[in-house]
């Protein structure tokens, strides 16, 4: 097959719709088939273009097999509305112009977030007369408006009805959990139109090894301390002020020996950095943004990893990507979440859950793990094994290509 796959982001970005991406084309190029990706130039999270790459019209380049199309959009840094809101439209634009002159596909993907992703999925599966299926990793708008970026109003309505809109158009739709099948159902979408395909591992790039005492020496971490890693987006929907509240309660209790390493960059890392300045926080450490063949070395240096997120009932559904890296890496897992992500755990024996946004419950599992290192290593043995035989990528990818190959059987 020829697949043509549209996403705002994609490698070297290292978010976990760019990792989708890139690890399913490249296990489908591995089989065989032809991927082609059309996205943008990388400048996730800061807004500037990565070195190496320039925001043109039209530029190509071929990564591990996969096509990849570069078009131009308007570029904003991942914080606040209106020119994040016009990034979107215009890669919305830009995708839907470049997608009838790349040579004519067995099949469209449009991934989600963004929404309007999505929705560039319509205009090239029209111009190819071609099924489209369209993925969804987040449920527009109502997680945008769980987190305080938009608020309930005409604008909101508007894109609501583009939501459903966009659901009667696919084809197919492919959620990443059982959690957004539900929530798609309960929005009036046929159950028997929707597939899952979780997120996954590469079990390639994330799997256990030594720690490098230099990755503690370059933050200004103990080599003794207890270390909880964070890695990922920074962003409105990780609520990880509770880190900073928990660092403060263990501080006051005379534990300097476990601190808070949080890796990434996003809309509220600065504002989170600048607080944790402003109240001594030196057993929370902030590293921005490092690269994905570089995430390992750093998960490899932590004793634990804190996955969280605010607590809205949008995010019970979610199984973030990173819960799987982190345990691939055999690392206990500290999670603050509730339902699919919560159940999970508890299946696996792979960490602790806590009530998100619950800092003296956040203290207390690191404390918990601190003074236990054996359970700590049980715990990211038991999550290891968990995910490679649930959450391969390389499995999931089949799963994912058996979809398509039914879709396009199904439209000749």
């Amino acid at each position: 097959m020829h697949i043509l796959y549209l996403s705002h982001y994609f490698t070297p970005e290292n978010n976990a719709p760019a990792a989708r991406v890139h690890a399913l084309g490249r296990e489908w190029v591995r089989r065989g088939h032809e991927v082609t990706v059309v996205t943008c130039a990388p400048n996730v999270p800061s807004g500037v273009v990565y070195e190496g790459y320039r925001n043109r019209l039209w530029q190509e380049e071929w990564i591990d097999g996969i096509r990849t199309i570069r078009v131009w959009t308007f570029l904003a840094a991942n914080a606040g509305t209106v020119r994040r809101t016009v990034s979107f439209l215009s890669y919305f634009a830009a995708a839907s112009a470049a997608a009838p002159f790349v040579r004519r596909p067995d099949v469209v993907i449009a991934t989600s977030p963004q929404f309007f992703a999505g929705w560039a999925g319509v205009p090239a599966h029209w111009a190819h007369r071609v099924p489209f299926v369209l993925e969804i990793r987040d449920i527009w708008p109502e997680s945008i408006t769980a987190v305080g970026a938009m608020r309930r109003g005409v604008a909101v309505r508007a894109l609501e009805g583009l939501e459903r809109a966009l659901y009667r158009a696919a084809d197919r739709i492919v959620a990443v959990g059982e959690g957004y099948k539900e929530q798609l159902v309960a929005r009036g979408v046929p159950a028997g139109k929707i597939d899952v395909v979780t997120n996954g591992v590469d079990p390639d790039l994330f799997y256990p090894r030594d720690p490098d005492p230099a990755v503690r020496d370059r933050w200004g971490l103990g080599q003794d301390a207890f270390v909880v890693v964070f890695a990922g987006t920074i962003g409105m929907a990780s609520g990880l002020d509770v880190a900073l509240r928990a660092a403060r309660r263990l501080r006051e209790r005379g534990r300097g020996d476990i601190a808070f390493l949080l890796v990434g960059d996003g809309a509220v890392r600065g504002e989170l950095e600048a607080a944790a300045r402003a109240q001594s926080l030196d057993n929370v450490v902030f590293t921005g943004m490092v690269a994905r063949d570089r995430l390992p070395d750093v998960l490899a240096a932590a004793d634990a990893c804190l996955v969280h997120f605010k607590r809205r009932d949008i995010f019970t559904t979610i199984l973030p990507s990173k819960l799987f890296e982190d345990a691939a890496m055999a690392k206990p897992i500290l999670l603050g979440f509730e339902g699919h992500a919560a159940a999970l755990v508890r299946e696996a024996d792979c960490g602790i859950c806590f009530t998100p946004e619950d800092d003296e419950a956040l203290a207390a599992a690191a404390e918990r793990l601190a003074a236990d290192p054996d359970e700590a290593r049980r715990l990211g043995e038991n999550g290891r094994r968990y995910v490679l035989e649930h959450f391969d990528r390389r499995t999931l990818a089949n799963d994912y290509l058996a979809i398509l190959e039914r879709v396009c059987e199904n439209a000749q």
